[in-house]
């Protein structure tokens, strides 16, 4: 029979799952309370790391419809609800078991799909989207910066001929006219 208390937790990890576009779990085993607490802190505020019930996680993904974390529910579990950047939060989860080898990731999900712990890796190996935005920018910007620098080229340069064409233009015209005279004297 299931208390009131369980009842909320699951609803609790099932709302938490269903807000979220993307979840790590992870195995804490050794970690101190002050590991954890500078973990939180790492991850922003866009991220909810709780340790969980294995048992109550295991209904609340099933309700929330994953199937990522099947069999993998064991040993002393926290996940990494991600509601944010996911590549950051990614980024800050794999520096922080670079240096804290107790923290174990396990597998997660993106998205709607599965991701191992070499999937977790791989996002955290991505641009931030902040920098994947400023790329696409300066992509669309230089066009615009090319052709704005050209004008104003040619504007200098009027302003140095007192507003006349530039000479260059005479010596096409005279070329053009060169053959049609070297024809003519043959004839």
């Amino acid at each position: 029979m299931a208390t009131p208390n369980k009842v909320a937790a699951v609803t609790e990890i099932t709302t938490d799952f269903k807000e979220s576009n993307a979840a790590v779990l992870t195995e804490y085993r050794g970690l101190t309370v002050a590991q954890l607490k500078e973990l939180r802190v790492s991850l922003g505020q866009d991220t909810k790391f709780s340790v969980v019930k294995n048992t109550l996680t295991g209904i609340a993904a099933k309700e929330a419809g994953i199937d990522a974390f099947d069999g993998q529910l064991a040993g002393p579990t926290a996940i990494a609800f991600i509601k944010g950047d996911a590549v950051a939060a990614a980024k800050s989860l794999t520096d922080f078991a670079k240096s804290n080898p107790q923290l174990i990731i396990k597998t997660g999900f993106f998205e709607g799909r599965s991701l191992d712990a070499s999937g977790v890796a791989e996002l955290a190996a991505l641009e931030s989207r902040e920098f994947q935005l400023a790329r696409v920018a300066g992509v669309l910007k230089a066009p615009m910066s090319a052709l704005a620098r050209t004008v104003d080229a040619l504007r200098i340069k009027l302003e140095e001929n007192g507003g006349e064409a530039p000479a260059e233009e005479a010596p096409a015209a005279e070329a053009a006219e060169a053959p049609a005279e070297a024809a003519t004297e043959e004839a």
